[in-house]
């Protein structure tokens, strides 16, 4: 994902140099190349070793070592930086860059750099809110510096509060964003995720094996080019991506009120949901017990509420994208839905397959457009199917003007 990409980590003396070593291994696990500036204050924290086995590149430390090249360091680490992160960054060092003193390699650097700069403060809580060092926040936000708000817990000094540096895979997905093209600013997109659930009575209830994996790399996929998008839940595990509007649902009908209360608003409507297509007619008020004599219970069920047919039926302008999860006959009942739905373009792809199913983190696709075009796609991470929606979608945005 960030292969090419050389992020230039300032490392600065606090207790949370031990997560700025997770930072490095998640970037690298991204194929980034990361070069490493540790002040003086951060080794005393943890040895240049780690990070230079962590990130296989020698660590960066002193404007003065001896010469073994011809390149002056901080301007060769300023011009083959696409990034420089300061994780964690102190007061110290936020004053120091805010004011243009330039005494080590890592402000040195920042000074020499036009690359994008990004901080993730950790200090004290008293530090933090300290006016001066909010002037200095401020003073380089207005410059084009970016901050990773820091998170609100416990400190290693033992104060509860704000100061506690944001955590590696937050401060990851931040830099990841930082290289996405924001193309989408200024549309409304609707994500509908995950499962819907029927019960059955105070204890049981009815679902399928939908995982949400893929609506919310939608949604993810979507903020990080500059979308205001609304993600609409079933139950799932997963952490809501930051930056969405995230509302959770139970059943079919909750879902269906929710997008309700967007649809008209938006521009664009994605249903990677899995809403079940039928509950009970009657909901017991009580548990169903196990009856003596008898081996079957029945049921009588009553359809839901087709949630696609019916903003199919409302849509305008919007652009809506479909889902046909299949287990045979995957092109045919496609396109049956593409039409009876109104979906602009349906991504289908058939679960039996190995790869492509629920609970994966892998999807095998097949887009079907409304000329009836297809085009296939080899199993990827839905990251990457993520963008392959998104991108079709903004070129849909793009011809309604």
């Amino acid at each position: 994902m960030l292969k090419g990409r050389t992020i230039v980590l300032g490392v600065t003396g606090g207790i949370a140099v031990y997560k700025a070593a997770d930072i490095v291994s998640r970037l690298k696990k991204l194929n980034a190349n990361v070069e490493v500036i540790m002040t003086e204050a951060a080794t005393e924290f943890v040895a240049p070793l780690t990070f230079q086995t962590l990130s296989n590149n020698v660590v960066h430390r002193s404007m003065f070592n001896e010469i073994t090249n011809y390149d002056v360091e901080h301007i060769s680490l300023a011009q083959k930086a696409d990034l420089i992160l300061i994780a964690p960054a102190t007061a110290n060092t936020i004053g120091k860059i805010a004011n243009g003193i330039a005494d080590n390699l890592l402000t040195t650097v920042v000074m020499a750099t036009t690359a994008k700069v990004i901080i993730a403060p950790a200090m004290n809580t008293k530090m933090y809110q300290n006016p001066i060092v909010q002037a200095n926040m401020e003073k380089l936000k207005e410059l084009g510096y970016e901050f990773i708000k820091p998170a609100v817990g416990k400190l290693a000094c033992g104060d509860y509060g704000e100061g506690k540096m944001a955590e590696p895979a937050d401060i990851v997905d931040y830099v990841i964003s930082s290289f996405v093209e924001k193309d989408l600013i200024g549309k409304k997109i609707i994500v509908t995720a995950g499962p819907t659930i029927e019960p059955l009575d105070p204890v049981r209830y009815m679902t399928n094996h939908s995982s949400g994996k893929m609506g919310y790399s939608i949604a993810k996929e979507a903020v990080d080019r500059g979308a205001e998008v609304v993600l609409i839940s079933g139950p799932t595990s997963l952490e809501p991506p930051k930056g969405v509007e995230f509302l959770r649902v139970k059943t079919t009908e909750d879902m269906l009120k929710a997008v309700g209360r967007y649809f008209d608003s938006c521009h664009v409507l994605i249903k990677s949901a899995a809403p079940v297509d039928y509950r009970p007619e009657n909901v017991s008020s009580t548990k169903i017990k196990k009856k003596k004599g008898t081996d079957e219970i029945i049921i009588k069920y009553i359809k839901n509420p087709d949630i696609a047919a019916y903003f199919g039926k409302m849509k305008k302008n919007q652009i809506m994208v479909g889902f046909a999860a299949e287990t045979e006959n995957l092109f045919q009942y496609a396109e049956e839905k593409l039409k009876e739905k109104n979906f602009d373009f349906i991504v289908a792809n058939d679960v039996s397959k190995e790869g492509a199913g629920f609970n994966v983190d892998t999807n095998i696709i097949s887009i079907i457009d409304k000329n009836g075009e297809i085009t296939n796609y080899p199993i990827m991470d839905k990251t990457r199917v993520a963008r392959i929606i998104l991108d079709k979608v903004k070129y849909l945005l793009e011809d309604k003007g």
